[in-house]
């Protein structure tokens, strides 16, 4: 009897289960979610199934809801090495919450099965956009691939002029008010009229991802309308959607303005036709159940419940687990703070074999961590006054800047006398070694020397626009730029930075600090400083790039000559090809002679000819620029060479990079005890420990 019930009971479990995996299939392919326009990128490799890239996806694609700045934009990534995942969520910006979660939620389901085994993906919905790679995309322009749809129905011959004129305004203006929307959403929308005779208005909607910068939205908007003639003028509704970027309009109402309750969108096509309805289930001819049949479906439905109830609690403890841990991520420093007899298991006891220079702050010492993640460590000297609870702050500080083209503070300790600071590793040396050596510079073609002066200016708009702190370096240059192993730039020693805050545009200081020969003339002459100045050292660095010599001691046949002298007097004669290193054999021309042209206006005399981060980024990523404003002579020209000016020496430049005072130089260049406004990064440290 027991024997039976206990059988009957396994039976009833099994039928439970085949039931219910049953209806979840039927389910799962009636009710599937789809995603209307998916882009699938084959050429950037699979994943196999069960694989530990496919779990990090299924990871990260369940949690992506949970990392929400509050405005419909989801950033987030799982993994680590080659395994890594990275997803971005966008939400149309006048969608209500719910609805947008919906979206993402559907899409997170659907991309994966429309792109099956593709490590990179994208695709877009009416409401929103989702995709995912195996690469970093936060903070990229990128404007393929694209997707356009257009409305069948043309406006008339008689209204197509005034049409397309005030469509152009329309898209003008709110091109302009998305990319001014701020870091967390760059949307807008807005209506004209046409013409007083036509009766016709134009919605209008133009959106940005907000990781990218105001001068790269008003840009990716601009490209993105100028494709309308060519892909469908006249007609009265379109919408092209890009990664970065997305613009639609529409001559009826499709969007909410109040943001409260979004409107339905007519669709720019033919919608596919619903599934026709399940049938009816049959029903069995009449007679009296068994008590059998009667215990078989109570048992099949209450282990069906029984089912349901443990699903429902591991999602909530797996939703509860997750809503803990990025509770614990906002706890500030402590979150941050390592334990020291792990770093010191990590360096081998800060073994002489790890130690990889000595700066001066401190040693510099390799690391591993039991993650397999490489660290570099600084131990810093003991002799500083500041406080633990500033150097916390300080610590909190520095790590909120979070870009690929700065090198990432991981985090702290904080022991005793024992005071370190941990740094992701930088594997290659910085610049510096790279551009000037002879030997190494050859394998420094043109291609990889202009991802590294995209990639320095990335870094510096983030400093100077779209990061939460505004900061001016005040030291760039070639030594202070790190290379990884893909030879990406990293931005590095923020010893010098000044903290802004966001509406401030100008400083001063009584000591001036730096590196002579990349220090902009107001701030060596005035001490006054801006994100002008990081833009003139970053023309510097340009010219540096191109010619593969020091400003200091640029060499043309046998003569020593100043590099922005040279440089000017080659542009105005037409001669700037000297300019170029020798070894570039390869490479485009008009693209070198297009940086040198934007190194040549960076370092202008005047501050206010001098373009922002964002303009020097617009002209070195947009071929549409053709026509680039003329320069004016360069600040500290020197028409004989410069034999003639070694006397004007400011200073003199340590082994940590921080200029100091020399007492048998007159007019010496002084680092005051108290200039830097982030003291704690005046640590900062390199993977080659300098």
């Amino acid at each position: 009897m027991v024997s039976s019930t206990f059988r009957l009971l396994i039976l009833c479990t099994q039928l439970a289960l085949l039931i219910l995996n049953i209806n979840i299939n039927i389910t799962h392919a009636q009710l599937r979610p789809t995603i209307p326009s998916a882009v699938c990128d084959n050429n950037k490799g699979n994943y196999t199934n069960s694989s530990t890239y496919q779990k990090n996806l299924n990871d990260l694609l369940s949690s992506l809801l949970s990392n929400n700045n509050g405005y419909g934009f989801y950033n987030s990534s799982r993994g680590q090495n080659s395994d890594t995942v990275f997803s971005i969520g966008l939400c149309r910006g006048d969608v209500k919450s719910d609805a947008c979660g919906k979206c993402l939620s559907d899409a997170t389901y659907a991309l994966p099965g429309d792109c099956p085994n593709q490590k990179e993906a994208i695709g877009w919905s009416p409401n929103c956009m989702l995709r995912y790679a195996n690469r970093s995309m936060y903070g990229l322009l990128e404007v393929n691939p694209a997707y356009y749809a257009w409305n069948t129905e043309n406006v008339s011959s008689a209204s197509l002029d005034a049409f397309n004129q005030e469509l152009t305004a329309l898209f003008k203006r709110l091109g302009s008010e998305a990319a001014g929307g701020g870091d967390l959403r760059k949307f807008a929308v807005g209506n004209a009229s046409v013409g007083s005779n036509s009766n016709i208005t134009i919605y209008g909607l133009a959106q940005c991802t907000p990781d990218v910068s105001e001068g790269e939205c008003a840009a990716c908007i601009d490209g993105a309308f100028g494709d309308v003639p060519s892909c469908c003028s006249g007609t009265i509704g379109v919408r092209i959607v890009t990664p970065s970027c997305n613009i639609r309009y529409e001559i009826s109402p499709f969007f909410d303005s109040t943001n409260e309750t979004p409107l339905p969108s007519p669709p720019l096509a033919t919608p596919a036709s619903a599934p026709p309805p399940p049938p009816a289930d049959a029903t069995t001819p009449g007679g009296k159940k068994s008590n059998t049949s009667r215990t078989v479906i109570i048992t099949v439905v209450t282990i069906v419940v029984f089912l349901l109830l443990i699903i429902s609690i591991c999602i909530y403890l797996r939703w509860k687990k997750r809503k803990e841990k990025l509770e614990g991520d906002e706890l500030g420093t402590e979150a941050l703070q390592f334990d020291f007899n792990s770093i010191k298991v990590a360096t081998d006891n800060f073994s002489e074999a790890n130690k990889l220079g000595r700066g001066g702050f401190g040693a510099v010492y390799r690391g591993r961590l039991w993650n397999e993640e490489d660290i570099a460590v600084k131990r810093l000297s003991r002799d500083s006054a500041q406080g633990d609870i500033e150097f916390k702050n300080e610590v909190a500080l520095v790590a909120k800047l979070q870009h690929r083209n700065l090198v990432r503070l991981l985090g702290f300790c904080l022991e005793g006398n024992e005071r370190l600071l941990v740094y992701e590793f930088v594997l290659n040396a910085s610049l510096d070694k790279f551009i000037f050596d002879p030997i190494k510079r050859a394998h420094l073609d043109w291609d990889s020397r202009y991802k590294i002066i995209v990639g320095i200016g990335r870094g510096l708009l983030y400093l100077h626009e779209d990061s939460r702190l505004r900061i001016i370096h005040r030291d760039m240059k070639a030594s202070n730029v790190l290379l990884d192993a893909e030879m990406h730039p990293k931005i590095a020693d923020f010893g010098m930075a000044r903290l802004f805050d966001l509406d401030q545009t100008q400083g001063e200081t009584s000591r001036v600090v730096g590196t002579y020969g990349y220090m902009a003339p107001e701030y060596v002459m005035r001490g006054q400083f801006s994100v002008k100045s990081d833009v003139y050292s970053f023309g510097v660095l340009v010219l540096e790039i191109i010619s593969g010599q020091k400003n200091s001691s640029f060499r043309h046949g046998g003569n020593v000559e100043d590099l922005l002298s040279y440089a000017w007097k080659s542009w105005k004669e037409g001669t700037a090809a000297n300019l170029v290193d020798p070894m570039l054999k390869n490479g485009s021309r008009p693209e070198i002679m297009r940086c040198i042209h934007i190194g040549l206006l960076c370092v202008q005399q005047t501050i206010a000819d001098r373009p922002t981060m964002a303009a020097v980024i617009l002209m070195l990523t947009s071929s549409s620029l053709d026509n680039l404003p003329a320069p004016s002579q360069p600040a500290f020209f020197m028409d004989g060479g410069i034999g003639s000016s070694s006397d004007m020496s400011l200073g003199w430049e340590n082994n940590s990079g921080v200029t100091g005072s020399d007492p048998s130089r007159s007019g010496s260049v002084q680092k005051s005890p108290h200039e830097a406004s982030i003291s704690t990064s005046s640590y900062l440290l390199s993977g080659n420990g300098s």
